[in-house]
């Protein structure tokens, strides 16, 4: 009974905790309806700096926990190695094949997947970033099967990052002839995603611990594909190369401080 208790306990932290996070990605849409013009550079630099979270948050909360649990459990290098590495593959993959064949539109990349659903472009930009955000409230369902010092830094980090997102999404639609109102739903639904992802991270988790470094590893390689495949492509453009960097730098560095703060 204690054993179905704790997996239960997992299930609703993580879930809860994924649903704070996406929650941020309202928080940061808000701001569209108070200002409605933001310049391409802005949006640009928000959108870096939601970049640089998720890669610190994939190395130091997700990653790095992983190499830690498996080294205290072989001694062997290679499957150390090994273990993490196909973990990783496997989240980078996951997501490669969701961009492959579910059909989306980025702002600036254009359209992708497979043309089989006949949807409005508003709804193909949705599901972009739908793509994001399934990973990331998976990671931070993944981390809570860590327990609360493991998950609470992860949902933090993906709030905080979900703030510019959620802002730079909203200021796009309306930049792309949307009704403020409506930019703003739409950006918050995508965050609304998250405690999805939340859920199914949460419950693998739940089916035992030997799953937590598969799980970490799998969500760390999730969102770095995210970052470099999908987010960063987006943010070098138009000569927005520097500004870009330098946002992702100050958000990798945030994120590094909140996870050495809370770990």
């Amino acid at each position: 009974m204690t054993a179905s208790l704790g997996d239960l306990n997992v299930i609703l932290l993580g879930t809860l905790g994924s649903l704070a996070a996406g929650m941020g990605t309202a928080l940061g849409a808000v701001f569209i309806l108070l200002r409605p013009q933001w310049s391409h550079r802005s949006q640009v630099e928000m959108l870096a700096f939601a970049a640089g979270v998720m890669l610190a948050a994939s190395i130091f909360s997700l990653l790095l926990p992983a190499i830690e649990i498996v080294a205290a459990r072989t001694e062997s290098v290679a499957a150390l190695v090994a273990e993490v590495t196909a973990g990783l593959g496997l989240g980078a993959l996951a997501v490669w094949a969701g961009n492959r064949w579910i059909p989306h539109e980025h702002f600036i990349k254009g359209p992708e997947g497979q043309a089989t659903l006949h949807l409005g472009r508003h709804w193909l930009f949705v599901m972009a970033i739908a793509l994001h955000n399934l990973p990331e409230g998976m990671s931070v369902g993944i981390a809570f099967g860590g327990g609360p010092d493991r998950g609470i830094p992860v949902a933090l980090g993906i709030g905080l990052q979900n703030l510019p997102e959620g802002l730079a999404v909203a200021a796009a639609l309306v930049a792309d002839g949307f009704e403020r109102r409506r930019a703003f739903w739409l950006a918050t639904l995508t965050g609304l995603l998250e405690p999805l992802g939340g859920f199914v991270g949460a419950l693998a988790m739940a089916l035992g611990d030997v799953l937590l470094p598969w799980g970490l590893a799998f969500a760390g390689g999730a969102m770095l594909y995210v970052i470099f495949a999908e987010v960063l492509p987006e943010t070098h453009s138009g000569g927005r190369e520097r500004a870009a960097t330098l946002s992702l730098v100050i958000g990798f560095v945030s994120m590094m401080a909140l996870d050495l703060t809370l770990g």
